[in-house]
């Protein structure tokens, strides 16, 4: 099954990053986002920065999902449910270059930490706007870095999707 589009007028980076695989995107000048300033976001989960968080994750592209809901994160009130939430997203970004990277044990250790924080929000709390409910979510995580097989050699930083389910509006 091919994986939705949520945002499709927007353009995927050149590459899905992995650390000392490919140039950092923002620090290096050869970075898929060297230089580009960051949107001005809004801490909701009707915006497109945190819908382009879900089409990135979707795709493979875990890294920039990471940095897309981080300044979400950053924005978000102290202590809110949203702010729960996109922290447990960003820990799965990073379980899934965990995962890419071969790394088990350290994909392991972040979704578990996304998954006692997906776990503390409530039952149905942003189960449209994810596609399934935060405990779901948690428990097909934790299954994903428990099975993960060593990935493939991606060829020119070609993203490669390792959780087979996707986030995005029902």
């Amino acid at each position: 099954m091919e994986r939705p589009r949520l945002l499709p007028e927007r353009s995927f980076p050149a590459y899905a990053y992995l650390p000392g695989r490919q140039p950092h995107p923002v620090r290096d000048p050869a970075g898929h986002s060297y230089q580009i300033q960051p949107a001005q976001v809004i801490p909701s989960l009707g915006s497109d920065e945190f819908v382009w968080g879900e089409d990135l994750f979707n795709h493979g592209y875990y890294w920039e999902a990471h940095e897309a809901w981080e300044g979400l994160w950053h924005l978000a009130d102290k202590g809110s449910t949203l702010r729960a939430l996109l922290k447990g997203l960003i820990l799965l970004s990073a379980a899934g270059v965990k995962i890419r990277e071969g790394k088990r044990a350290a994909a392991r250790r972040h979704t578990g930490r996304a998954a006692g924080l997906l776990r503390q929000l409530p039952d149905q709390a942003f189960s449209g706007e994810l596609g399934v409910s935060p405990a779901l979510l948690a428990d097909l995580a934790e299954v994903t870095a428990d099975a993960a097989t060593l990935p493939r050699t991606a060829e020119n930083g070609k993203p490669e999707p390792v959780f087979a389910f996707f986030l995005g509006r029902a």
